[in-house]
């Protein structure tokens, strides 16, 4: 397989991503799921991603769709295309699975993957995390890691504006 074929293959549709979910919590592994819109993709995501992967043996990232991100983030959003988000995502050694959803909040994918460890950055309260009781409910653990000052789309956006 080669490693575009590799980085592809971490990009899967719901079912497929519960299934893989699955076959891992079978095998004993601990599954950590994230989500957010990763739109451009910068030093505080990289941190904080690789520190979420540290807390199992599995990473799931779900990835907000594009007209999730218009919704939240306003008209101008996201700047980089949903495969190009995907894509940078699943290249990344410490990404075990991507899978987009469409809604707001991730918690209908939340139940569907049933993770062990559901996690935020640290602009969220374990209470305030979309779909913690549904973790919570089953044994698992929700966490808030540190958020890294100074990283943000939003501060990069700002910036290209500024000096355009």
């Amino acid at each position: 397989m080669t490693n575009f074929e590799q980085i592809s293959a971490k990009i899967q549709h719901w079912a497929q991503a519960r299934s893989t979910v699955a076959a891992w919590q079978e095998a004993g592994l601990r599954v950590v799921f994230t989500n957010g819109c990763f739109d451009i993709l910068h030093y505080g995501h990289i941190h904080y991603l690789a520190a979420a992967r540290d807390l199992g043996d599995r990473l799931v990232i779900g990835l907000n769709a594009a007209a999730s991100v218009r919704r939240l983030k306003g008209p101008n959003r996201p700047i980089n295309d949903e495969m190009t988000r995907q894509y940078l995502l699943a290249a990344l050694a410490f990404v075990d699975a991507v899978v987009v959803f469409e809604e707001d909040t991730p918690l209908t994918i939340i139940e569907l993957l049933q993770p062990d460890v559901l996690v935020k950055g640290g602009d969220w309260q374990p209470d305030q995390i979309v779909g913690s009781a549904v973790v919570l409910a089953r044994g698992g653990e929700v966490l808030s890691l540190p958020y890294i000052e100074g990283y943000s789309t939003t501060a990069i956006e700002a910036k290209i504006k500024n000096q355009s």
